[in-house]
């Protein structure tokens, strides 16, 4: 095919490519032009696959049975909103506004490169035979338990020549009962996480700070009421979760207003969890006591939840604006345009979590209640996109102690620090890590055991919980002004004996300050020796705040 008579041939960035999205496309191209790109949120998937479509251009036959020699690319994402964001961007790249169509609603248009939504092609799956290139964008979104969307894959395999191309930030090699279709047909080619992006510094560092609060005793009796309903009804019919219970549902009769309890019980608990009371007091102090007049982005799994925190916080004469599924594209671009000059926090439930562009965002509140590791990732990528000036954005994570918010922290913190990896190297890696949490686990006892026999546990906790929030406080101050900086000092390695006197190794020093309030005073961390100049760690001998900040910093 000659690539100049296909539009997406006049792609041209206003900047070069980063080598590995380079390395992306051509790891796409080497697998017979099929496969996912698993990328982190703001490290240009969009860009890869223009990408590549503009390589499909240059390197694909014409398309069958047509002698049309133009390119029909078909590019599908989950939601309206990114429609036009997308058609901007193929504009601002050079694409000519009129070869691009937009698939939804009362829009039909049909052309060279056609952007829709999943649930608008499931109306019209001919414009999936006509293209010979498809875009799944947020291809995670299309796993084989959303059964409405499992023609478009039967479709889109009819016609073997066809390039197809998935992107996502996030797919979990391991759960084949969601992901099995899209592993067979477009497994993974390339893996960037968030953690070797933040390391290489295309994006931000995130923070993770996690804010602990427990439900009042009404809540908790509401909350154990709820749970013990559950559990009955689970270990009556041996169901335990949501998928499972569904199948109960259609049986009818006495069976199915069991399920029908536990899904009423299910709601009732989530709601519970996502209005507690002082979660959303904790929301409120954060915003008005530390970040009046930041951005803040907040999300919640509930439309009741921040609605109750909007008006919490209004009526402490703080406006916040809330984004949710019912309001229009106009509405939503004139509330964001806003953002920041009438107001500050914006809410929001799922609406602002998937491909909406706010790099200059730095702090996020998770109020907590979902495990979906997709939808952490989604919301984490909201705030740690780059621009000039931001190296840091700060997650906090807001969660009620022994409930099933209990594992929010550690789902964040996965989030950010795993690697992305294949079923097989899971599988090599199953046995080592069973042994290591078993191991952990035997220490973790012990030093109970030891503490609790000494009488030091809570007081040891409590001094621990006390240095933790100090280093929060060094990092949040961060934001502001630098207050970890790292030092690159070479110093003389003198454990490896007389002979080896003259080797030298470079060791990561920090500077750190305690306060923004102190204007001169630094200490010296030495990350490795877990070392400080400060007088608490030269007294105590143990951890300090300017350490922990540290690690921290570092995660």
């Amino acid at each position: 095919m000659s690539d100049s008579t296909s539009a997406i041939s006049q792609l041209k960035f206003p900047f070069s490519l980063k080598e590995d999205q380079i390395d992306a496309v051509n790891a796409w191209i080497s697998n017979d032009f099929r496969g996912t790109i698993v990328y982190s949120t703001g490290t240009g998937k969009t860009e890869i696959a223009f990408e590549c479509a503009k390589r499909v251009a240059c390197a694909y036959p014409p398309p069958s049975p047509s002698s049309s020699s133009t390119l029909n690319i078909l590019l599908m994402v989950p939601r309206i909103i990114l429609i036009e964001q997308n058609i901007r961007r193929l504009v601002s790249y050079g694409i000519p506004k009129d070869k691009i169509g937009a698939y939804f609603g009362e829009r039909k248009q049909i052309r060279e490169i056609t952007i829709c939504t999943y649930q608008s092609i499931i109306r019209n799956l001919d414009i999936i035979r006509r293209s010979n290139m498809v875009i799944f964008d947020e291809i995670h979104l299309i796993r084989d338990t959303a059964k409405i969307f499992s023609k478009i894959f039967d479709v889109v395999i009819e016609d073997h020549k066809k390039a197809i191309l998935g992107l996502t930030a996030t797919l979990d090699e391991k759960d084949l009962c969601k992901y099995n279709t899209i592993l067979t047909l477009l497994p993974p080619v390339k893996r960037y996480p968030i953690k070797n992006a933040v390391n290489d510094k295309r994006l931000a560092k995130p923070i993770i700070i996690p804010l602990k609060v427990n439900l009042t005793e009404k809540e908790q009796n509401n909350y154990d009421t709820y749970s013990t309903k559950i559990k009955k009804i689970s270990n009556r019919f041996k169901k335990y979760d949501a998928e499972s219970m569904t199948g109960l549902l259609r049986k009818g009769g006495f069976v199915s207003g069991m399920a029908k309890a536990w899904f009423l019980n299910v709601r009732k608990r989530k709601l519970l969890l996502s209005c507690a009371e002082n979660k959303l007091l904790s929301a409120l102090n954060l915003i008005i006591k530390k970040f009046p007049n930041e951005k803040i982005m907040v999300f919640s799994e509930t439309i009741d939840s921040i609605s109750k925190l909007r008006d919490m916080l209004e009526l402490e004469g703080t406006k916040a604006m809330i984004i949710d599924s019912s309001i229009n594209s106009r509405k939503r671009q004139s509330i964001l345009n806003q953002w920041g000059r009438e107001f500050y926090p914006l809410l929001s439930v799922h609406t602002l979590e998937i491909g909406f562009d706010i790099p200059q965002v730095r702090i996020e509140v998770i109020l907590a209640t979902t495990s979906n590791m997709n939808q952490v990732i989604q919301r984490i990528g909201r705030v740690i996109r780059k621009q000039e000036g931001k190296d840091l954005a700060l997650i906090y994570v807001i969660y009620v102690s022994d409930t099933k918010d209990d594992k929010i922290h550690d789902i964040v913190k996965k989030a950010i620090t795993t690697e992305t990896k294949s079923l097989q190297e899971y599988e090599k890696e199953k046995d080592e890590k069973e042994d290591e949490e078993k191991r952990n686990k035997k220490i973790e006892i012990q030093n109970d055991i030891l503490n609790n026999n000494n009488g030091n546990l809570k007081k040891l906790k409590e001094l621990e919980r006390k240095r933790l929030e100090k280093a929060y406080n060094i990092i949040e101050s961060t934001l502001y002004e630098p207050m970890i900086v790292e030092l690159k000092e070479e110093q003389q390695d003198s454990d490896q004996g007389e002979e080896n006197q003259n080797q030298r190794e470079i060791r990561k020093l920090f500077r750190v300050k305690s306060s923004i309030k102190e204007k001169i005073k630094y200490y010296d961390v030495d990350i490795e020796k877990k070392t400080c100049t400060c007088p608490d760690f030269k007294f105590k001998l143990h951890k300090c705040k300017h350490i922990v900040a540290t690690e921290l910093f570092l995660f």
